[in-house]
This record gives structure tokens, sequence and C-alpha cells, in this order.
């Protein structure tokens, strides 16, 4: 038996994914008033789940992806977000590798894909609002914690590592100055290696100190660019 909808309740992911440059997970409705169009993951929340069940839920249900840590964002409510009647969504948001997770359109999406984080078609609702604020809270996070454990190779470059801060903050940064900051927090270890098989000159590589890691995240920090 399923159970009823509030439909004046719902739920939406933004999911930015990193390989090479920051993205985000948008699927294609396949019905309803936006049919056609590009939209973040979304859906009516149940009377009988939590919203963060919900947001699991939808998101499998999607798009496949599940096994996320998934962290609660805000509720938007403005009065004419929705068209023909009041609904309030509640979004959530997360970074991952996009690399290490297989697509499945499913359930009201008839396709789902990444887009890049600067060309993006054009969304529905307030989703690009939505969107727009969860960018915004990344943009803070990664100035207050580390970042990059689960996006990057266990054995990565300096230059690697300062391409995933520049895709979020979409800003250059002085590499130097990159560098002496990064090192000078303890939590790079020199694997005493360099990068093979490349034409340029090999880099050397580095890997996170998980302990270091776990305790920049526990107590936070201030990067200042």
């Amino acid at each position: 038996m399923e159970h009823p909808i509030m439909d004046d309740l719902s739920i939406d992911c933004v999911i930015f994914g990193f390989t090479d440059e920051l993205k985000v997970l948008l699927v294609k409705h396949a019905e309803g008033i936006s049919k056609g169009k590009w939209a973040l993951p979304g859906g009516w929340i149940t009377y009988d789940e939590s919203l963060d069940t919900a947001a699991d839920r939808i998101l499998k249900l999607l798009t496949g992806v599940d096994n996320l840590f998934l962290e609660q964002l805000k509720a938007f409510g403005a009065v004419d977000r929705f068209p023909g009647k009041r609904v309030v969504t509640v979004a959530y948001y997360t970074l991952i590798r996009d690399a290490d997770y297989d697509l499945v359109a499913g359930f009201t999406a008839s396709d789902v894909q990444w887009f890049s984080i600067n060309e993006l078609p054009e969304l529905p609702y307030d989703h690009r609002d939505i969107l727009q604020y969860a960018w915004d809270q990344l943009k803070i996070k990664v100035k207050q914690e580390p970042i990059g454990f689960n996006l990057l190779p266990k054995k990565f470059t300096l230059l690697q590592l300062q391409n995933l801060y520049e895709s979020i903050l979409q800003i250059k940064l002085d590499k130097p100055n990159f560098r002496r900051k990064m090192l000078g927090m303890k939590l790079l270890i020199d694997c005493d290696e360099k990068q093979d098989n490349v034409s340029h000159r090999a880099a050397k590589l580095f890997r996170f100190d998980e302990e270091v890691y776990r305790s920049l995240k526990e107590h936070k920090f201030v990067l200042d660019w």
C-alpha cells in the first residue's frame, strides 16, 4: 500500500560532482508542468517518512545514486515559487566524485546527467536560486574544513588539489601562496614519488594525513585567499 504524499512539502537535492571540474546532477522531468525540463532531483515527501529518508529515497529513485551523506541546507518557501499552489521545499546538498557513480534515470525522470557548473540549462521554479545558495555554502565550507579526501586520487599533485579549490571557488589562486598554505597546515604527506607516464615535467605526489584531516574537519579553520 502506497503512503499518501504531502503535496505542499517537497525535497530538492543539489548534488555537486567533481572529477576534473565542478558539476551538478540534473534530471529531465518526464511528466507534470515541467515535463521536458532539466531540474534538481526532487519530489514529494510522504506522511510516514522523515526529511532525511525522503531525500535519500527520492534521489535514488530519480538518479540511481544512493548511500550519500546529504546535508540539509534550508527550506525555500517563497509564496510564488511553485505555480498554482503554495509549496515549501527542503533542500539538501553534498559533494561527491561523480566518476564513482552510475546514473540510472527512473521514477518521474526520463534522463539524468552531470552538467558543468558553468554550462547549465534553464531550470524551473526557483531551482537556480537553490543551486546558487548551495554553491555559496559550499564555497564557505571549503574555506573552513579540508576537502578532497574522497574526490582526488589517493596520491595527487598540488596542482590537482589547487584545481579542486579553483573549480569550487571559481577564482584563480596564486600557486606559490596556495602551496605555502596547504603545506603549512601539515595536512599533506609527501609520498616521495613523482607522477609517471606524463608528457610534462613530473610533479611530486602527496596524500592526506588522515588524522590531521579528521582533526581539521572537527575543529574548523579559516582560509583567506
